[in-house]
Parts: C-alpha cells; structure tokens; sequence
C-alpha cells in the first residue's frame, strides 16, 4: 500500500475523517470520548439491545479488538463505554408546574370551555397578551410582594423581562397602545398562563392558568355587579351551589376612612393593604407588629383592626358615617345583588382589601364556605392604573380565577366530571393491500364531521376490538377484499352488536 500522504498523518487531522481510515498498528490504541456529566442527569440507562449485541459478539467468539484486526473502527465507543457514561434525565416537570396527558387535558379543556362559554354569555370579547412581558410592567404598581415572586431576568439584548404572574398588568398596557382607537366600555376576557415564584400548597402552584374579566370605562358599581354575576353563573353550571361558595365583598374606601381619621400618609396605604391582606395567614400579633413597623401608632392600629373585623355592613355605617363612598358603594352592590338574583352568595367582610396594590374601591373574594382552601377568586375596581404606566386613567374593575382551586374543590365535593376519549369510528383494514382504501373511508367520514381513528398498521381484529373499547368508539367500520370487491365496506355499531354492508357512498 502506498504511503500515506504527510497532511493526513497531522496528528491533528479531524476526528471525523479518521473513520475514513482503518489502522491495524498495535501502537494506535482506541480513544474513548465521554459525555460530559453535566449534561444528563443521575439515573444511569441501561442499554439492553447494546449488551445483547456485545454478548452475541462474544458467543460468536469476537471481541473489539478482534474487530479492530477485521477492519473495524478503533475509535469507535464500545456498548460497555456507553451504558456507563449516559445517564437518565430527569423525567419530572420543573417543581411547582404540571404536564397534561390527555385525561388532565380534557379536564382542562372542560373548563376552559365554561370559561369561555361564560364570558360568550356575558357579551365579552377574548384577548391574550405574551407570556414574557418587560419586567418594569409588573414592578411599577403590583408591589413589592410582586417582585419577589416574579420570574425573571436579563435577555441577550440586556433588557430585563419576566414572566407574567397576572394579566391585569397587560391589559392596561395594550389599553394605552390602543388609545383613543377603543370604544368604550371594553369587556374583555382572557384565559393564559401565569407564574409565580412562591410557597406552594394546596392549589397553589408555581405555574397557573387563569380566567379574567374586564370592563374598562364603566364608574357605577354596576360592572363590579355584572363580574360577581358571572363569575356565580360559572359555579352553577359546573355545579356549585351559594351552599359550598360565598363571596366576602368590601371596598378598599373603608381602609382609606379610618387611615384617614388618623392621618396616615397616602403612600403607606398600599403597604398597608398588603399587610391587612395576611390576616387570615399570619398570626394577629405579627400583624399588629408590621402595621406599627409602617409607621401607624398602636392606637390607629387597635382601631384599624377593629373595624375590620366588622361583617355587618350596618355596624360599619354605624362606625363610619352613611356618607362615605364606601358605604354608598357597597349599599347600592347588595341591592344590585339581589336584582341579579346572587344576594345567598354574597356578605360583607371588612378585613377583604385583596393585596394587589392597584385595587382603588370594591373589593371581592371567593371562598369556600368550609374553609379548607384558599381564595377560588378575587377581583375588584382599579380606576387608578392605567395612569401608572403613563396613561389616562380609565375606570376599571375585573377579577382573576385560578385553574387550580376549583379543581381541588371540585374534587372535594365529588363534581368532578368523567371525561373519557371518545371517537365516532374506528376504521380497519383486513389486508395490507386495502390499506389505501381505509385511508380514503376514513378520509371521507371525517370530511362529513366525523371523528375517525385510522388502524395505521396490520392488527389482528382482537387488537382492534380491545382499540375500540377504549377509544369509546361507536363503530367499526372494517374494509376487506370480499366486501370491497362489491364496493362495500362491513360496518359494527358497537353498543348494539349490529352487523350490515353498506356502500362507501352510502356510509354517514
């Protein structure tokens, strides 16, 4: 053999041309190239078909080196090399988020389905905004709480962006792109995917979807009426009675009155909200120590927790005064609540001021009457936030609903629907050769509407039965040589046991 030429003895020749070479000198020892631990994960993976390989290789009375002398490639990795160095991934979802196999997917798609259904009745229009949004968009009045749970970080053209943990956000912002070009009032709703960095628990997770309902340009507490009202329409038509669900209606006016009376200044009153928002999840006395560490006196403190443990809204008229706006506001909700036919649902409580920074006026919770989670909703007017990002205020109110505690409270009282897979046909052919034809059956019902599973490969007809039974399909439409040489296909309604030919061109 001729000398092989001095560029391609480089001891730097490219490791993808030497398998274009075979060397047989015993100087030249094969070369393993690991992968790099980092990359996969801790499980190791066994590679069977490898092993079954190397021990036929050794049966046979080879080894590698006995096929580096035939001619094989000495740089090649070994099965053994391979099993020990590739690992299995980690096969679980990030903590705090969710896969959806197709059961979880249809129950998703149930309710995703009420909650479009709902908004459809209430005569509002779906948008949806991007998952990843300037983090600026969430800092500069959700509060501080906000910030600590956000998603975010630096992209590659230095711009600080975050994933949405609301949608309220987003929406004030394409208002104000929008502009002028907006009729009002908008009624708006939008179902999308959220998160947040935060403690889970039940219902709480680190990702979310969430239904939300807007109406912009609308003052009266009649929209805050019409939310509630939807929101109530929606628990009833999945089952939900004014016995398993309440709502705890009050107005962040109330907070305003008494900081008021004790001149609080008006840039502690958002800290404030976020505080008095705990008051269920932290313990009286540690309230009682942030709320002085704000800077209200113990007295304010003492009366401020006081009026807020009121449920009745006579008393709080009593404390107040029936002058206010809050009183005012929240007499003429009640008396709307009972026009809409939802008055069993809803009650005052004080101490409910939701602990979005944002909330200008009523504010709105929903709550499962045993207690056993935590907010199923929450919602209230926020006149003031679109002036926040640069824009002319609007007057605005909505809510948010979350996918996960009203699955959990489904599950606790039993409604939880049974959704199985379920198709119109299920189409086979009996000979490989008829395969073409099946696929033109199939191809003809589904032009007419019809769901049609396609059997893609020869299958005996007991693995068809078994395919049917758990698709739920309704019938089995068989193509085969003796039938179809009349031009006929078999047909078997399933629930029945019903056996008959019928013509292609016949076939609904």
């Amino acid at each position: 053999m001729p000398p092989l030429p001095s560029s391609l003895q480089n001891q730097r020749l490219s490791f993808s041309l030497k398998p274009l070479f075979f060397f047989s000198q015993s100087s030249l020892a094969p070369r393993k190239f690991p992968i790099p631990r980092q990359l996969i994960s801790e499980k190791l993976r066994t590679f069977s078909c490898l092993a079954s390989v190397q021990s036929s290789a050794t049966d046979n009375g080879t080894n590698s080196s006995d096929a580096g002398s035939r001619g094989g490639r000495s740089g090649a990795l070994s099965p053994s090399s391979i099993a020990e160095e590739v690992q299995r991934i980690d096969v679980n979802p990030p903590k705090g988020t969710r896969d959806f196999p197709p059961e979880d997917m249809r129950l998703r798609n149930w309710l995703f389905n009420h909650f479009r259904e709902v908004s459809r009745l209430f005569g509002f229009e779906e948008v949806d905004y991007p998952v990843l949004e300037s983090e600026a968009l969430f800092i500069r009045k959700a509060g501080e709480e906000i910030r600590d749970q956000l998603y975010s970080f630096e992209d590659r053209g230095n711009r600080r962006v975050a994933l949405r943990p609301e949608l309220t956000p987003s929406l004030a912002r394409l208002v104000i792109q929008k502009g002028k070009s907006l009729s009002l009032p908008l009624k708006w709703f939008a179902v999308g995917q959220c998160w947040r960095y935060e403690r889970m628990t039940r219902g709480r997770r680190r990702e979310h979807y969430q239904w939300n309902m807007d109406i912009l340009g609308v003052p009266e507490v009649t929209a805050e009426a019409e939310l509630i009202s939807s929101v109530v329409t929606f628990f009833k038509r999945i089952g939900i009675t004014e016995s398993d669900v309440g709502f705890k209606v009050s107005s962040r006016k109330v907070l305003q009155e008494v900081l008021r009376c004790y001149s609080v200044p008006e840039n502690l009153f958002g800290k404030v909200c976020i505080i008095i928002d705990k008051i269920e999840k932290i313990p009286i006395d540690e309230i009682k120590r942030e709320l002085n560490a704000t800077g209200l006196s113990k007295e304010a403190t003492e009366e401020l927790l006081q009026v807020l443990s009121i449920k009745s809204l006579t008393k709080l008229e009593e404390i107040l005064g029936g002058a206010g706006e809050a009183i005012a506001d929240l007499k003429q909700l009640f008396s709307l609540a009972e026009k809409f036919g939802y008055s069993e649902w809803i009650q005052f409580d004080a101490s409910v001021v939701r602990g979005l920074a944002y909330y200008t006026g009523v504010v709105f919770e929903g709550f499962d009457r045993e207690g056993k989670l935590r907010a199923i909703c929450g919602g209230g007017r926020y006149d003031r936030l679109l002036s926040t990002f640069g824009g002319d205020d609007v007057p605005a109110c909505g809510f948010g609903f979350g996918d996960a505690v009203i699955v959990e409270l489904l599950k606790e009282k039993g409604l939880l629907p049974e959704l199985i897979l379920e198709v119109d046909n299920i189409v086979c052919a009996l000979d490989g050769d008829l395969q073409g034809i099946a696929a033109t059956v199939a191809t003809k019902l589904r032009e007419k509407g019809q769901s049609v599973d396609l059997v893609l490969e020869s299958k005996p007809l007991k693995w068809v039965f078994k395919r049917a039974a758990r698709t739920n399909a309704q019938r089995l439409i068989l193509v085969g040589n003796t039938e179809w040489q009349k031009g006929m296909v078999g047909v078997k309604i399933l629930s029945s046991g019903e056996q008959y030919e019928i013509k292609l061109d016949e076939l609904e």
